[in-house]
């Protein structure tokens, strides 16, 4: 009980006081340009999160940059604060930078790199019958917000096999709420399994006896599918190229980095949530969960068609059609410029 005590008062610090944004400054008075750079509390943004940490970004940009950094729980806002021009880059899944690029007629947004691919699975409640598709219909389903990466695998996955959500005329219940909502309906059996990423999937296996009937990526081709993708503000991509070029260099040495010292990234990870929100995961859990992910740069530019693919089939990109042509960044048309 000490334990799922801890874990819920870390889920709704992190919670709290991610929707308000945290923001760390230093002196800006002797920095000659700023980076503004968004993403989220949890393991899937262990790029950004240990780059930062271990100076690895500064290092990178040099003494002239400063860089500051806002976390968010979830997409959307992160998107509106790149349209509002107060984000440059941002770690988000390919849900928002999708819609995103398509919402500002392919303007505003660029996919800079990748970050991770995997870290996704369909937990089963340790009560429920669920051992297979066929299992789902008169269920109740959650997944995070509409439109994320887990809800489109979701629909995708009941259309795949003959299943609706309850809303379209079918028989399974698919509830969208926030992540640490979900944990809560787990907690008290009023859902019978959750589509979520890591740690959460972790969490409910550990911690709540839960079951995984799948990890999402033994659904893609070759096992591959990008969760967290880098994104930049096309403006200040325009305007910072040599900023832009250095963070992605910084970007890709992190990526080595936590590669080569799974150990030592845990370590730094759980250090930064406790820095940050005052308490931090268990040591199991973040090994779980970070094990379970794919720390990559590579953006896997083929699932990020098949995704919006999907994400269309589901309705979520409008009515007329969609084009991601522009939406992956083109290093060699900025360094023509430099």
């Amino acid at each position: 009980m000490k334990i799922r005590s801890a874990i819920i008062g870390s889920i709704v610090t992190i919670v709290a006081i991610s929707i308000a944004a945290t923001v760390y400054e230093s002196e800006q008075s002797i920095y000659e340009n700023k980076i503004r750079v968004a993403f989220f509390p949890n393991i899937g943004h262990a790029v950004p999160i240990i780059g930062y940490e271990t100076g690895i970004f500064a290092d990178g940009l040099g003494n002239k940059t400063l860089i500051e950094t806002k976390i968010f729980d979830n997409g959307p806002p992160v998107i509106e604060s790149i349209f509002a021009g107060s984000i440059d880059i941002a770690y988000v899944g390919p849900g928002p930078a999708i819609n995103g690029f398509l919402k500002s007629e392919k303007q505003d947004i660029k996919i800079l790199a990748g970050a991770a691919s995997g870290g996704a699975s369909f937990v089963v409640h340790p009560d429920s019958t669920i051992n297979s598709a066929e299992d789902l219909s008169g269920k109740r389903i959650a997944a995070p917000q509409i439109g994320n990466t887990q809800d489109v695998s979701l629909r995708h996955y009941l259309s795949e096999n003959g299943l609706k959500p309850v809303e379209k005329g079918g028989s399974v219940v698919v509830l969208n709420i926030a992540n640490p909502d979900i944990y809560t309906l787990f907690v008290k059996g009023e859902i019978d399994g959750a589509w979520v990423p890591e740690p959460w999937a972790t969490i409910f296996i550990q911690q709540l006896n839960g079951t995984r009937l799948f990890f999402e990526e033994d659904l893609w081709p070759e096992k591959k599918f990008a969760t967290v993708l880098l994104i930049g503000r096309t403006n200040y991509i325009e305007e910072h190229p040599k900023i832009i070029q250095n963070w992605i260099a910084s970007h890709e040495q992190t990526v080595l980095w936590i590669n080569e010292n799974p150990k030592e990234s845990e370590i730094i990870f759980n250090q930064f949530m406790k820095k940050t929100f005052g308490q931090s995961l268990p040591e199991q859990i973040v090994s779980e969960s970070l094990s379970n992910l794919e720390i990559t740069s590579d953006p896997l530019n083929e699932s990020i068609y098949i995704f919006a693919e999907r994400a269309d089939s589901l309705g979520y990109l409008g009515r007329h059609g969609y084009d991601l042509e522009g939406i992956f960044y083109e290093s060699n048309s900025m360094e023509n410029e430099l």
